[in-house]
């Protein structure tokens, strides 16, 4: 002390200290969270970081900061950018033409300041950029949320196709290594932890042909449950998924199997999501969207029957079809492997198709093409129905269920049950159904952009997320 004369030394109560610790701990232990909206069980599964101050690394708030100001600044110096910005501001979203200008500014303002070929934390900061400056264009489903213009792990997204157009031919691109695809959504082989007692080899084929003669509906359900796996293992196998119908015809004629699988695959959570939410969450939703596309005599058609303006028509769906038939015209066909473009209007007939009960059943049979299902709504007039079939392999599932949400239910469900691919024209729909709907798959499931970008629209609504 008397060497250093400018020396403070400082005394602290160690009990403070602690007694302070404890509080902050405390305060972090108990901070109020919610798991009563749609999205919680999404967010569990993401990265929590903790951080003592309430606040985020300097780091990561300023690598969004700088993020979002590259993208606004491209903008502004851009020709058509202001006009983006104006959009947006004006309503809270963008619509395809002025996010397809997006991704042009910003893909030729790349190219400008980073060359021909951006790597790939190029990519990802304009498109980090982009959901920061634009909030609802963020996707609540996917791991960063702007994974529909820029997914660094697959190389898609709308940033990496419009550089891949920008380049095409230009140069020699690299060869990519080939990967063998993973399979996924109906056609993925499945573990099911809580499958009751199965049955197998003699035990198992006796039952089979118990069931070839057996009419009696409960002993047909308990049956058909113990050779749950048997069915599991015809169906992913490609020599003999044919044979499924053959082996099991109680399918053909009892009303309730297919929902049984599909509820010892997934659960009663998961098989009752789509009936539980399609009215109240995603329909009005659907039906808002459907506004602002194109109009059409068909797209005015579906609009009024979904929206229950034309109940006297008898011609036209009811509501519920309507509004599914919507979101096809939402989520388009793109061309497939074959680069042959189809309609939305065009692709309804292959989930839905009207057929008058006075008519041949077995003419509309013969005329089907492919494996995957379809429903065919039998009655006087299409909003009309008596019965409801699931087309497999032009044969005819009864449905259980009178309404045609239920029909459209048990439609979907049958992809899984009999390990169908979706039609190529229904991919991004069913996808969506799929993912956003039924919850399942989501982080193994590849997703368009298209179908990302929509999620986004729908969920970063302020009337979808007060649902």
């Amino acid at each position: 002390m008397e060497a250093n004369p400018d020396l403070c030394l400082t005394v602290r109560d160690s009990e403070s200290d602690e007694a302070q610790s404890a509080s902050s701990s405390l305060t972090d232990t108990l901070s109020p969270s919610s798991d009563n909206d749609l999205f919680s069980r999404h967010s569990r599964d993401r990265p929590v970081h903790n951080f003592r101050d309430g606040n985020p690394p300097t780091t990561v708030f300023s690598e969004a900061e700088a993020a979002k100001e590259m993208v606004e600044n491209a903008l502004v110096m851009k020709p058509g950018g202001q006009d983006v910005l104006e959009v947006y501001k004006s309503e809270k979203s963008l619509n395809h033409r002025t996010r397809r200008q997006l991704v042009n500014i910003l893909a030729s303002h790349m190219t400008e300041m980073r060359g021909r070929i951006p790597s790939r934390k190029q990519k990802e900061k304009y498109a980090l950029g982009i959901i920061t400056l634009f909030p609802s264009l963020k996707d609540p489903f996917s791991p960063k949320g702007y994974e529909h213009f820029y997914d660094g792990e697959k190389g898609t997204g709308y940033l990496a196709w419009r550089l891949k157009t920008m380049s095409r031919n230009k140069s020699q691109r690299p060869v990519k290594a080939t990967t063998v695809p993973q399979a996924q959504g109906p056609n993925r082989r499945r573990s099911v932890a809580s499958v009751p007692e199965q049955l197998d080899g003699d035990a198992c084929q006796e039952a089979i042909s118990l069931l070839l003669h057996c009419h009696d509906e409960p002993s047909v359900f308990k049956k058909m449950k113990m050779t749950f796996e048997h069915r599991q293992n015809l169906v992913h196998d490609s020599q003999r998924t044919t044979d499924v119908l053959k082996t099991f015809p109680r399918l053909l004629d009892v009303k309730g199997p297919l929902n049984q699988d599909f509820v010892l695959l997934f659960g009663e959570e998961t098989s009752s999501r789509l009936l539980e939410k399609w009215d109240t969450t995603f329909k009005p939703k659907v039906i808002e969207e459907s506004k602002h596309l194109t109009k059409s005599t068909e797209l005015h058609r579906l609009l009024n029957a979904a929206e229950k303006h034309a109940e006297d028509d008898d011609t036209n769906w009811d509501s519920d079809v309507a509004s599914l038939l919507l979101l096809l015209h939402l989520l388009p066909p793109t061309a497939g492997r074959k680069r042959i473009n189809i309609s939305a209007s065009d692709a309804e007939d292959k989930m839905v198709h009207f057929h008058k009960s006075c008519c041949s059943i077995d003419e509309h049979l013969r005329g089907t093409e492919g494996k995957q299902p379809h429903i065919l709504a039998v009655g006087r007039a299409q909003k009309r129905i008596d019965t409801f079939y699931i087309v497999v392999d032009k044969q005819l599932i009864p449905c259980q269920a009178t309404r045609s949400l239920g029909a459209f239910d048990e439609l979907f469900k049958s992809h899984y049950v009999f390990s169908l691919s979706y039609d190529e024209s229904l991919v991004h729909f069913y996808t969506f159904v799929q993912t956003t709907v039924y919850s399942t798959d989501i982080t193994t499931t590849d997703e368009s952009p298209r179908v990302r970008e929509f999620r986004a629209k729908l969920f970063n609504s302020v009337k979808c997320l007060n649902v």
